[in-house]
């Protein structure tokens, strides 16, 4: 029966599959006996919840964006509104501070918000369907984070904001970002033509959501592609489902 399974698969490799072509194939494979739609879907939340529950954490832990592909810069209008505004009172902490001091302040920020993202990510993944299951499996190779992205991003901006306003909000050396770069920015587009957006907590909220679907599109692909990461028989039973589309 396996061999007669991989053989439907090979056949149907060579030719482009519709929505209805997969839920055929899909369909034999249940009626085989291999697979339900139970296991297709619970394999799947498996493989998920471990691996994008795990980016999400490592992005938590202290230096996760601050040293990682996902650190947040600062935004590219900085220089030019300290030289514009070069003299200026309201610019001289933010002028006055290293770049690197600005840039932790910007990635611990986002490090502490993202501890609120695994339950978020989690509670999307327990409430998918089978028939999300099933699209997010033999789908794009970061049909997950598109799912993801889609049934998250609004509830994960408003947990990460209020962190990220708190961390910036700090006084560090008598310096609040938000203050400051407020401050800078209200002074700047009084006379510029091009004007800037103040709301700098908006920016490192946005930057570290970013980063975040960028670290779950990775982890994506590492359950797709990553045979050690099928740790259980179901989930190589379900995996061997991709693999053969």
């Amino acid at each position: 029966m396996i061999k007669k399974i991989l053989a439907l698969f090979i056949v149907v490799s060579l030719v482009s599959c519709t929505p209805k072509d997969i839920d055929a194939i899909l369909g034999t494979v249940m009626e085989s006996g291999a697979l339900s739609n139970a296991d297709i879907g619970n394999g799947l939340k498996e493989a998920l919840s471990q691996g994008i529950g795990k980016g999400a954490k490592r992005l938590s832990m202290k230096d996760g964006y601050m040293k990682s592909a996902y650190k947040i810069l600062l935004p590219k209008e900085f220089n030019t509104v300290i030289t514009k505004l070069k003299g200026n009172p309201l610019t001289s902490g933010l002028a006055g501070r290293a770049e690197d001091k600005v840039l932790q302040l910007f990635n611990r920020a986002a490090e502490d918000a993202a501890t609120t993202a695994k339950p978020i990510f989690i509670n999307s993944i327990k409430q998918m369907s089978f028939r999300d299951a099933k699209s997010i499996l033999m789908g794009d190779k970061n049909a997950a984070t598109q799912f993801l992205n889609r049934t998250t991003h609004s509830q994960l901006y408003d947990a990460f904001k209020p962190k990220i306003v708190k961390s910036l909000s700090k006084v560090d050396a008598n310096i609040n970002a938000i203050k400051l770069w407020n401050q800078a920015i209200t002074a700047y587009n009084s006379f510029s033509s091009k004007k800037v957006n103040p709301d700098l907590e908006d920016y490192v909220t946005n930057k570290a959501l970013d980063g975040l679907f960028a670290m779950v599109e990775k982890e994506e692909l590492n359950i797709r592609t990553n045979l050690r990461s099928r740790s259980s028989d179901l989930l190589k039973k379900v995996f061997a489902l991709q693999d053969k589309k």
